[in-house]
């Protein structure tokens, strides 16, 4: 061992020298991870010939790990891709085991599946009539443990988590399988496997989920946890029955990332005020509303992690779990076993909770449970599947609860979407035509100057708008990260006689919503594209309408 510690002092001594000599910077150890974009730049036949790999870009800048330096036909080689992307190049020296390593990154999916393909093709699997069905699976279970299908799926899993997904989707199409990863919000396809490769994929998944690889005639759900650079991130697994076989939707969960402020959400302003006075109430029930995938549990995450204190006991039903956080009770419904939304609410309440968190509310019993909850001094956090805030009010009505227990009973109703933020990194002015320019003016008119100073934005100052021109960061989208627009209301004495008296008519609560100098949703966008946080079209896209038409909130 003292042996092997005196070699690899002795060999670091000897590459810093001969640093030194050549007057360049050097390697002592493989990065961690190099993204797909930039060891690419060098293509991977030519990286081993000429013992040279890129290993880190800023801006036009890349960084490139050399073996030998002083070679001539690799700094040739280098020259001409540098003219040829445009790039400057830095040069640092290597030991070949540094070297070794960072040629390790290259093999990216598209080669791991040309030799899970090799794999296969040398093996019986698919040919299941020249053996009984014991021996074929017993040489499939050999098969789905080989390194090929390993590596391949670790190679998805962690290209997603590099590109920063939140989605990985498994789909079989009819010639071929579809691996998608939702960025953003927004689906991309990253690659295409065979069709004889997609099922050993999704039985791999399935047996890393803990699911059952030969049921594929009805919907699966499983969990399993990787570490992906000395992190650990959970994965949810759906699986579904499709007229091509089978589909697989990994929800990637990093809980270090997932749960942050609510001011880093993007709450701002009187909404911000408004929901924080809310959640300082002893009792009473706070509604998210929203569809799927806009944010809806991550922002009551946010809010109980404010309330999260050796003081209160809090306890949560979900289905599923999304993110593991200490110091609160959760609890995973499991309907199979009939342990619903229901009947767990009655459970949790004689657990003597103060705060009391429910996934979402899918009907009547739950919905019921929960005004009662909010009413004997809990308070109560749930969802709801509505297109607006105050839509939330007729739903619950529809549901069979009482107008008075509501009126009692409700806090506030908020809603929510995701929109896309704009990549800082180039970030630019965006020239806009005259007519959005004018019918923005007026729409900023509609809300109150105490509002726009909490925005910080000036009403009479120029309007001004940004997008991304797009760079390596955002891989070309000029878009990168999310921020939430939201619309919080407060449920105030009016809005409890109307809810009382008019049956919860959502028009009167909106003029009264309205009266009050509450943003929309649509509004709440506006003011943080006028901020620089987001496009204009991405507040067209998740609110409707169009800005250049001044249409009307809907």
């Amino acid at each position: 061992m003292t042996e092997n510690v005196k070699k690899d002092n002795s060999a670091k001594d000897d590459i810093e020298d001969k640093a030194k000599a050549l007057g360049l910077d050097y390697l002592q150890e493989a990065p961690k991870n190099i993204p797909s974009p930039v060891i690419n730049i060098i293509p991977e036949e030519v990286a081993k010939k000429n013992k040279i790999v890129a290993f880190e870009r800023v801006g036009n800048s890349v960084k490139v790990a050399a073996l030998d330096p002083q070679d001539i036909n690799a700094l040739n080689v280098l020259r001409f891709i540098a003219e040829k992307e445009k790039l400057e190049v830095v040069l640092y020296l290597a030991g070949e085991q540094v070297f070794k390593d960072m040629i390790g990154f290259y093999g990216g999916p598209t080669e791991m599946v040309k030799e899970a393909v090799q794999s296969f093709q040398q093996d019986m699997i698919f040919n299941p009539e020249s053996e009984d069905r014991e021996a074929s699976e017993k040489r499939k279970e050999e098969v789905l443990k080989d390194a090929p299908v390993t590596k391949l799926v670790q190679v998805i899993i962690s290209h997603a988590i590099e590109g920063h997904a939140s989605d990985i989707h498994i789909e079989p199409m009819e010639k071929d399988y579809r691996v998608r990863f939702r960025v953003d919000g927004i689906l991309h396809v990253s690659l295409i496997l065979p069709k004889e490769i997609g099922p050993v994929v999704i039985s791999r998944i399935k047996i890393l989920a803990n699911l059952k690889i030969d049921e594929k005639r009805k919907p699966q759900d499983g969990r399993f946890r990787l570490s992906n650079n000395n992190k650990d991130i959970d994965f949810r697994v759906s699986t579904l029955p499709v007229i091509n076989g089978e589909k697989v939707v990994m929800r990637i969960l990093d809980k270090d990332s997932g749960i942050t402020s609510i001011e880093s959400l993007g709450l701002i302003g009187t909404s911000l005020e408004n929901t924080e006075k809310a959640i300082k109430e002893t009792y009473g029930m706070i509604l998210m509303t929203g569809p799927t995938g806009s944010g809806k549990s991550t922002t009551l995450y946010a809010l109980l992690k404010i309330l999260n204190n050796e003081e209160r006991n809090i306890i949560t039903l979900e289905d599923p779990i999304e993110y593991d956080i200490e110091g609160l009770n959760q609890s995973q419904i499991k309907p199979e076993i009939g342990y619903t939304f229901a009947s767990g609410l009655r459970t949790i309440l004689r657990q003597d909770p103060n705060v009391i968190m429910v996934g979402e509310i899918r009907d009547a019993e739950t919905a019921e449970l929960a005004v009662h909850a909010a009413l004997t001094g809990h308070l109560m956090f749930s969802t709801l599947h509505t297109n607006t805030a105050i839509g939330a009010i007729p739903r619950l009505i529809d549901m069979g609860i009482e107008p008075f227990l509501i009126s009692s009973s409700l806090r506030m109703v908020m809603a929510q979407r995701l929109v896309r933020k704009i990549c800082d990194d180039c970030k630019e002015k965006e020239t806009v035509p005259e007519l959005v320019k004018k019918n923005i003016k007026e729409e900023v008119k509609k809300i109150s100057e105490k509002e726009l100073e909490k925005y910080g934005i000036d009403p009479d100052g120029e309007v001004v708008f940004y997008h991304g021109k797009g760079c390596e960061k955002c891989n070309g989208t000029g878009l990168k990260g999310r921020v939430a627009i939201y619309e919080a209301v407060p449920i105030t004495e009016k809005m409890k006689s109307i809810i009382t008296e008019k049956a919860g008519s959502e028009i009167l609560i909106t003029e009264e919503r309205d009266r009050m100098g509450l943003l929309t949703m649509k509004q709440d966008g506006l003011l943080k594209a006028l901020k620089g946080l987001t496009t204009l079209e991405e507040i067209e896209r998740v609110t409707g309408g169009t800005f250049a038409l001044a249409e009307e909130d809907v």
